[in-house]
């Protein structure tokens, strides 16, 4: 019966000893901090790394803006736009291997807002990067047939003076894909592409982007600054405002001068008429 007990002490010390060696490396987990995994995913967003942008901002940017309609819907003023704006420009492909026969700049009566390559009628006309297809329209007195694509990396870009869509509204397009034929269409004076590349409506050089003369662009990142990327807005001069008054009962030209803050003499130079020219009910008088 000693011996018993004797043998149930000292199994009973011997358990105890072990757990209290094993309780002093005995890890609470309750006591240890979590790591703060919302402050890492924020510090990802914020990070300007290239590894790290998003792969498609273009919904963020554009604000859910989605017209079939108008080429610059946006209308957002120079001075609202972002100091700089990281685009990413990897998987690009040379909409065509054309030599420039245009640059992006000004013309004698108006801006050329894109660059131009030169094509045969019937050359294939691929994607710049993918997206998605905004606008397909028809101007006669301008761009003929053209496409306009938003892309994924936040830019549009115009492909005007084609022969043949061979795409569809809202169809999804990869970089590279076939688009359209080449033509000579709406405002041409031969077979070219007339290509541009936008940023919420506003014009870039798609020479500041790409090498037309290698067909690669200048760097996988493009960063769009206000004073560099859209310098040229501070070249164009704001075209005149025209206004027109039509002739009333009992109008003279001194009366509709005097109605619109200008003179006689100048009412008759803008209209190539004399002061003494009889006015007709319903003529309209350019007064600005």
């Amino acid at each position: 019966m000693y011996i018993s007990l004797k043998k149930i002490f000292i199994t009973v010390v011997l358990f105890t000893s072990v757990w209290c060696v094993n309780a002093q490396h005995t890890v609470n987990y309750s006591l240890i901090p979590k790591k703060d995994t919302t402050n890492i995913y924020m510090g990802m967003l914020n990070d300007k790394s290239d590894d790290l942008m998003e792969n498609h901002p273009a919904d963020d940017i554009y604000n859910n803006i989605w017209t079939r309609d108008r080429l610059n819907p946006y209308k957002i003023p120079l001075d609202s736009l972002p100091d700089t704006v990281k685009i990413d420009c990897r998987n690009f492909f040379i909409p065509v291997p054309g030599i420039v026969t245009s640059d992006f700049g000004p013309r004698r009566y108006r801006y050329h807002y894109g660059t131009d390559l030169r094509l045969n009628v019937g050359d294939t006309v691929v994607a710049a990067f993918s997206g998605k297809v905004r606008i397909i329209d028809y101007e006669g007195r301008g761009y003929g047939h053209y496409i306009v694509l938003r892309h994924d990396n936040g830019l549009e870009t115009v492909y005007a003076h084609l022969s043949q869509v061979l795409v569809v509204h809202n169809q999804a397009i990869k970089a590279g894909q076939i688009i359209a034929l080449g033509g000579n269409t709406g405002h041409s004076t031969g077979p070219h592409l007339h290509f541009e590349t936008r940023y919420l409506g506003n014009a870039i050089n798609p020479a500041s982007i790409i090498n037309f003369h290698t067909g690669k662009v200048h760097n996988d990142v493009y960063q769009i600054t206000k004073r560099k990327s859209f310098y040229y807005q501070r070249e164009i001069k704001p075209k005149p405002v025209v206004k027109y008054y039509t002739v009333r009962k009992g109008d003279n030209l001194g009366s509709i001068a005097a109605r619109n803050g200008t003179s006689v003499n100048a009412l008759c130079k803008l209209n190539k008429i004399k002061p003494k020219t009889l006015l007709q009910l319903g003529q309209k008088i350019r007064v600005k």
